[in-house]
């Protein structure tokens, strides 16, 4: 009898095995065919994902050139708009597969304000640069002043700025210093005014001499005659009679005309016998009586 009772439950256990192993092969094989649809699926919205951001970059670009977006900008707008579209596609597929989207968001940008901490500067450079690229208050080829620099822009970077100094030095500034500082563009516009001023003696004939720098102003090729130039007396100085010479010339021609200038005025008032007054001291020495 108890040679039975054992076999009976040799039985039982043998049975147990066998329906235990049963349930697995048939969850496994649940799971197994469960994952392969998901993932079926997830390959063809990969698939199908990326070819719709491609052709919506395709049609992005093609707006931005009918616009005639400056070119740097258009290939960032571009880039982003390529970055954020596939972003967007990577966390659909995670749903197909289950993953908890709003769980991991919240890592992301945990991870995102741990990074933007450590990375303030960079992040300020970059917005910098977006706001360049966007704005554009310059361009590559324009003389700037900025950042306590001036310079020729050479190239306009994500985040940072390449001037080419008057005397070839090469500069990189960030672009968040330039954004958020003050910039004197002075190739933005065509046409630039040139201010000198030429100070005489007081005994000089000051119709002379006004007479003497219109004929100059007038006669020089690189001045424009429009707007019309200006010679007047501008200051009545401790030593002398200040002229002020204002006139407009191409942004190009700016320093070329301020040199030729001052030198041809030099040059005329020699020949002209005209006084430039400058600093003197007397001194006057007093001989004691004894």
């Amino acid at each position: 009898m108890l040679t039975s009772f054992f076999e009976t439950i040799g039985m039982a256990n043998e049975g147990t095995s066998q329906l235990n192993f049963n349930i697995i092969r048939e969850n496994l094989m649940s799971y197994l065919i469960g994952f392969s649809v998901r993932l079926l699926i997830a390959v063809l919205a990969l698939i199908i994902g990326l070819r719709i951001i491609k052709y919506v970059v395709k049609i992005l670009k093609a707006l931005l050139e009918k616009s005639q977006v400056d070119g740097s900008v258009s290939s960032f707008l571009l880039s982003l708009a390529s970055i954020l579209m596939k972003i967007v596609l990577f966390l659909f597929v995670l749903t197909i597969f289950g993953f908890a989207i709003t769980s991991f968001l919240t890592i992301l940008g945990a991870a995102g304000l741990a990074v933007g901490l450590a990375l303030q500067g960079s992040l300020s450079n970059f917005a910098g640069g977006v706001l360049i690229l966007i704005l554009k208050p310059f361009q590559v080829g324009d003389f700037i002043e900025g950042g306590g620099n001036s310079g020729t822009v050479e190239s306009i970077d994500i985040f940072y700025t390449t001037l080419k100094m008057p005397d070839n030095k090469v500069v990189v500034i960030p672009n968040g210093t330039l954004s958020n500082n003050s910039i004197i563009n002075y190739s933005k516009k065509e046409t630039r005014r040139l201010d000198l001023t030429f100070g005489v003696g007081y005994k000089d004939d000051i119709f002379k001499v006004k007479e003497i720098l219109t004929t100059l102003v007038n006669d020089h090729e690189l001045i424009l005659d429009d707007p019309e130039p200006m010679v007047r007396v501008s200051e009545l100085n401790s030593s002398s009679v200040d002229f002020l010479v204002r006139v407009w010339c191409k942004s190009s021609d700016f320093w070329p005309l301020r040199f030729e200038l001052i030198e041809l005025v030099k040059l005329k008032f020699d020949e002209e016998k005209v006084n430039i007054p400058y600093p003197q001291m007397d001194v006057h020495l007093i001989q004691p009586k004894n």
